[in-house]
Order: C-alpha cells, then sequence, then structure tokens
C-alpha cells in the first residue's frame, strides 16, 4: 500500500492517490486529470474509485473527467444529490480496493453530505483518515458555508460538526494518520496549521475544537467566532461541483487562442484583462485597464476573491511560456471563460502602456507630501496584530465592496505584508479611474515600526 499527498500551495489543497496491488483510489482530485492519468498508467493499475469528501466550496474537483477518462465511479457520502451519475456510499460501508478498503465515515456540520475516508490496512489496522473538510490539522471546518442549502443555521451546522468529531471521528486511535483536504492559508477554516499531516492523537492534544472537555455550546462559540465572509465565488464553485462543467481539454484549448494587439482593442468592455506577470513587471508597464494577480502568490484564491464572478470573460497577458499554467489554474477554481491571450505578450502590444509607482520603504519613512495617504490593503487579523499607527486599513478582500472609501483627492501610497497584494490593489484603483496610485515596495515587513510619514491622511473608515 502506497499513500501519495498532492498538495497544491496555491490552494493550500491536499488530493490524495492510493495504490494496494494493481488498483487504485483518488480522493479529491484536482480539475486536470492528466498527472493523475499518466500516473495511474505509468503504475499499471486500475482506479476502482473517485471518492469526494464534499462538494468543495473553493476549488472545482476533477471528478467528472477523471470518471469518464477511466469509468471509475464517483462516490459520495449521505446526503449528497448531484446531477450526475454517483455511488451513494453509507455510513460505516467498507468499499475495497487490492487488499486494502475505506471505510465510509458520515460526518456532517461542514456540510450536510461531508465524509470521511478510513482507510484499513490489509491486516485490519485502522491506519489512516481522510477528514475533506471535517477535521483540520489545528482547526476544523467553518459551519457557514453550507446554510442556505442545509435550511440551518452556522450554529445549528456547528453543533452538528461537534457531534460528528465526538461521536465519529475522537474515538478513533490515536495512531491513525490525518489527511485533511486543506492547509494554512485556505478560507475554509480560521486556524489552519502549515502541517498538511498528523497523528491523530496529537490533535486531540493540540487542536482547539477537540478539547475532550469541550460542551457543545463552548464548540459553537470558537468555532463561529471571527468567522470572515466567504469568497464571492465558493457558491458559484460548489454548484459546478455538483452540477457539472465544461471538459477541461476545451477550456484550456479555448484558452490557449493566441490574439494580436488589434484583437484585444477590439474586445467588448465587459472583457477583464488580466495580467498574471510579476508585480515589479507590471509596475514597469502594462495594457491600460489591465488587472494585477500574480503567479508568484496565492493566484486563484485571489482571483476567486476579487473576480465576482466565473463566468466573466478573461483575455491574460502573461510571462512568455505562462500561458498553459495560467489557464490551468484559473480552471481550478472555475474561471473557465477565458478567450485567449495577448500574443508575443507586453512586448507586443502595439499601443500606450500604463504604470504604477513604486515607493522604497526608506522613501515613505522620510515623510509623505500633504497630497499622500498611506493604506494598509492586509488583511483585519494582520492588521489588528500590528500596523503603522495612523495607516487606516481597507483590506484587499473587500476592495470591491469599499472602493469608496479610497479618498480621491490624495495620491494613494498602498501597503501590504510583502508587496503582492498592494499591487493588485493598486491595478483595480487604477482601472477604477484612481490615477494617483504609488506601491511601497516590500510592503509591511520593510516598512520601520518607529519612523512613520507624520502627514498621512487618515482615511475614513469604521475600523478604528
Amino acid at each position: 500500500m502506497n499513500i501519495e499527498q498532492i498538495y497544491t500551495g496555491c490552494l493550500a489543497q491536499g488530493a490524495y492517490y492510493i495504490v494496494s496491488g494493481n488498483e487504485a483510489i483518488i480522493i479529491d482530485p484536482l480539475r486536470e486529470t492528466a498527472p493523475y492519468l499518466n500516473r495511474l498508467s505509468k503504475d499499471g493499475v486500475t482506479l476502482k474509485f473517485i471518492l469526494e469528501t464534499h462538494f468543495h466550496a473553493d476549488f472545482v474537483s476533477g471528478h467528472l473527467d477523471l470518471s469518464k477518462a477511466t469509468g471509475a465511479p464517483i462516490v459520495y457520502g449521505p446526503n449528497a444529490a448531484p446531477s450526475f451519475d454517483f455511488y451513494s456510499a453509507k455510513d460505516g460501508e467498507l468499499l475495497t480496493f487490492g487488499s486494502c478498503a475505506i471505510k465510509v465515515l458520515h460526518t456532517p456540520g461542514h456540510t450536510m453530505e461531508s465524509t470521511c475516508y478510513l482507510l484499513i490496512d490489509k491486516e485490519g489496522k485502522e491506519t489512516a483518515l481522510f477528514s475533506g473538510d471535517t477535521l483540520f490539522i489545528g482547526d476544523v471546518g467553518r459551519p457557514d458555508l453550507a446554510q442556505k442549502a442545509a435550511s440551518m443555521t452556522q450554529e445549528e451546522l456547528a453543533g452538528t460538526l461537534f457531534e460528528s468529531l465526538r461521536n465519529q471521528l475522537m474515538p478513533l486511535a490515536d495512531d491513525i494518520t490525518v489527511y485533511p483536504a486543506h492547509g494554512a492559508g485556505s478560507a475554509c477554516g480560521k486556524n489552519m496549521s502549515k502541517e498538511t499531516f498528523d497523528s491523530l492523537g496529537n490533535q486531540k492534544r493540540t487542536n482547539y475544537a477537540l478539547r475532550a472537555d469541550m460542551t457543545k455550546e463552548e464548540f459553537v462559540k470558537e468555532v463561529t467566532d471571527g468567522l470572515l465572509p466567504p469568497p464571492a465565488y465558493f457558491g458559484q464553485n460548489v454548484a459546478m461541483n455538483k452540477l457539472g462543467y465544461q471538459p477541461y481539454e476545451e477550456v484550456l484549448s479555448k484558452g490557449l487562442t493566441p490574439l494580436s494587439s488589434e484583437m484585444l482593442r477590439a474586445m467588448d468592455d465587459d472583457v477583464l484583462f488580466l495580467d498574471t506577470r510579476p508585480a515589479a513587471e507590471f509596475a514597469h508597464g502594462f495594457v491600460p485597464g489591465s488587472i494585477f494577480i500574480g503567479l508568484e502568490g496565492q493566484f486563484a484564491p485571489w482571483v476567486g476573491a476579487l473576480i465576482p464572478s466565473v463566468t466573466q470573460p478573461i483575455v491574460l497577458i502573461t510571462s512568455e511560456g505562462k500561458e498553459e499554467e495560467t489557464v490551468q489554474r484559473l480552471s481550478r477554481v472555475g474561471y473557465d471563460n477565458v478567450l485567449g491571450y495577448l500574443n508575443g505578450g507586453i512586448q507586443a502590444w502595439d499601443g500606450e502602456l500604463d504604470t504604477i509607482n513604486r515607493l522604497e520603504a526608506s522613501q515613505v519613512e522620510q515623510g509623505l507630501g500633504s497630497d499622500e495617504v498611506l493604506i494598509d490593503v492586509r488583511k483585519p487579523g494582520e492588521y489588528d496584530a500590528e500596523h503603522l499607527a495612523d495607516v487606516p486599513s481597507i483590506p484587499l478582500d473587500y476592495i470591491n465592496e469599499r472602493m469608496a472609501e479610497f479618498p480621491k483627492d490624495k495620491a494613494l501610497v498602498l501597503h501590504c505584508a510583502g508587496g503582492y497584494r498592494s499591487m493588485i490593489a493598486a491595478s483595480i484603483l487604477k482601472a477604477r479611474g484612481y490615477h494617483h496610485v504609488k506601491d511601497v515596495i516590500g510592503g509591511f515587513g520593510a516598512l520601520s515600526k518607529t519612523a512613520l510619514p507624520k502627514t498621512a491622511y487618515v482615511c475614513p473608515s469604521t475600523l478604528k
């Protein structure tokens, strides 16, 4: 038996490829199926099952394309009702492959169909728990995402999750290895560890949500406290995972259509030009009106957070050779309507280029002008933990909703933690008609915490 965790850092997502004898199972696969098919062929094994822990909100699973290519059934636990053919597994049911078995553990709470899969080896020993979004390392799944579908409040879902954890997972042996669907950086929880697996025993000792003396009331309060609104694309990804989507190869083929400068200028006004090059290159020169979200950061989650609809028509401006990777990573979060890319990259653009000025931290520390305002675009938790005095917070996460809070009579100087998010914010503001926008190179990490600009304008904000 061999367990392979296939971890995708951009999504903080773990898929699993498990082989026993001449059969394999795959749990929570990513959208593109070629790597799985190649691995199955290389190993000379047959895919027995495609196991889904729940209807994912933060990425589009590859279950449909993978099932079509291999003939393997898609398996969900109780309460799932997708629009395609699938196998509905019962709580406690054993699914065999090779000389091993998977025990189905229905664990509603994160969603009502949420299911964990317990791996039993050929000696009959329970060895690994694939916990989906029910149990993370250091956290548990947020209980607010399925409220509408379940016709329950987040408190009711949290109470259901409490019972699932206590009745289904915590009685299991301490030496079982927990393999969750996500790690730190995912919006599916709030306190996840950077570790991507752990022993169940250690989680019982260290995970705040698994305290042995915890009451249900305490659990509900702690799990629901401090939850930020989920990204807008979450519901759209759930719908795609439940109802179906375009085959990945069709999405890739359309997205890799080469386009000229003339064709870009002829595009309808509703087409978004998305530039995925490194931040410094984007700042130096970009197609006017383009939005920057660089591949080198948490690309897919920020696309999902900032582009409201997965059906948005998109044209790409990428670094040379990064076109396919960009289409692939967009498809993972359901943004399938990529019309093509600027052939030849930014060097092929034959019109004027726009720019964004960048400041060194030392320039900011020497003092801003009376017409400049420094704004922090990090997450609320980062700002609350530590921030520059008299510098207001307008998180990038909420830039679309809080656009009016950016003063139009000032030059905007933006900083985040390291420079990635502030460049995204700067590009959005530029596209919305804020022409005097600057970015701080290195962000908060580079700024002194004592030498502050004395003329910083305090932007109107509900945050104190």
